[in-house]
């Protein structure tokens, strides 16, 4: 099993929970519907990782605010990136077929360590920049489902487990990239720094 760390502890999350279409400018840049319902779907044990991978040239990255579920509650927060292989995605959802094959590969939930969350939830902010220019940016405001929202709904259907993530989903900017890459991820709340996270793309 994988394993991620925080604080003392060490967790092998059971599932990785992520929320789909939560940013209306990622769902435009992607010629997508805004859908009435909050989209969910899991990512698998075996997909999480810290190394950042290139797999093929239409993988992309889709970089996330992330959550540390324990106690069934949001106890750590963290940055994640949901690599997704686009044609295979496309072709499933053209197919009305799940995204597995596109979304839960080894190696597509790339994680760096949890801190506690801690403060004012609604001032969380996250830029990510990759070789130095600014790729992502995602603010609490831009949600479309708030993080506390989200948990309560995936609670409607689903058990979580102690150490399961939550990825809440991502901003307009998600691209194809390739070895060599320079991620740098921040994460802000109250305007202050509390976690940086870099990964350089093997």
């Amino acid at each position: 099993m994988k394993t991620i760390k925080f604080k003392d502890s060490t967790f092998a999350p059971s599932k990785v929970v992520c929320i789909g279409r939560n940013y209306v400018e990622h769902i435009h840049e992607l010629d997508n519907e805004i859908p009435e319902n909050m989209v969910l779907f899991n990512k698998p044990n075996s997909s999480i990782t810290n190394k950042l991978e290139y797999f093929s040239e239409d993988c992309r990255f889709e970089g996330e605010i992330c959550f540390l579920v324990i106690d069934e509650k949001l106890t750590g927060i963290g940055f994640g990136l949901d690599l997704t292989k686009a044609n295979t995605q496309n072709y499933l959802k053209s197919k009305g077929l799940p995204w597995e094959r596109a979304k839960g590969f080894n190696g597509s939930c790339v994680v760096g360590k949890f801190i506690p969350l801690q403060g004012d939830i609604r001032t969380l902010e996250m830029k990510l920049y990759v070789n130095n220019t600014l790729a992502q940016h995602a603010t609490y405001g831009l949600m479309i489902y708030k993080p506390d929202e989200i948990l309560n709904e995936i609670k409607t259907f689903m058990s979580l487990e102690d150490g399961d993530i939550i990825m809440s989903g991502t901003p307009k900017g998600v691209a194809s990239y390739k070895s060599g890459d320079i991620f740098d991820a921040e994460i802000y709340m109250d305007s202050i720094l509390i976690l940086k996270e870099v990964f350089k793309v093997k």
